[in-house]
């Protein structure tokens, strides 16, 4: 849910472009949140020889953004009509180099607020992926151990919606 309209856009860095859909909502629960026609996010995973869950991606946020230097998916603003499966694999890609092809989306997860929706994407990584911040709206991506990701400074409404989307996991 990051984007170039930050809490501070005066430490924005300068050169980002918009993208259809990029803007606040002001939401019905007393909150604003990113993208005219909601967000989506990539909770990408791989699995061990056993088939479980390993690691998931995750995004150090930039200063600059909304929450800014906390930990979640990429994801953010979908465009005009796109669908969150794929606004979140184009975020994905966009923010973190993940290749589009070398995912396969498991299911869906939807926190709606009737102005405003996010959609957290689960797939899992079926090649090889090398994450990494490829604009300004990352510290870091990593690929960060299932058990390790409480121990980060998480984005608070990743924070809250981790246990609930750890058991979507194998």
């Amino acid at each position: 849910m990051t984007g170039p309209e930050a809490a501070d856009p005066a430490r924005r860095p300068a050169g980002l472009h918009r993208q259809p859909g990029d803007g606040w909502v002001e939401c019905a629960c007393g909150r604003r949140h990113w993208g005219l026609h909601g967000a989506a996010g990539l909770l990408l995973f791989r699995t061990d020889d056993g088939g479980r869950a390993e690691s998931v991606v995750l995004q150090h946020r930039a200063v600059w953004s909304d929450q800014g230097g906390t930990w979640g998916i990429p994801g953010g603003a979908l465009a005009p009509g796109e669908r969150p499966e794929d606004g979140a694999v184009r975020e994905a890609a966009e923010e973190a180099g993940i290749d589009p092809e070398a995912v396969s989306v498991l299911t869906t997860r939807v926190l709606d607020h009737g102005t405003w929706s996010y959609t957290t994407v689960v797939a899992r990584a079926t090649g090889f992926h090398d994450p990494r911040p490829t604009d300004h709206e990352s510290l870091a991506v990593a690929w960060v151990r299932v058990a390790e990701v409480p121990a980060r400074p998480l984005l608070p409404a990743f924070e809250a919606a981790w246990p609930e989307l750890r058991e979507l996991l194998p």
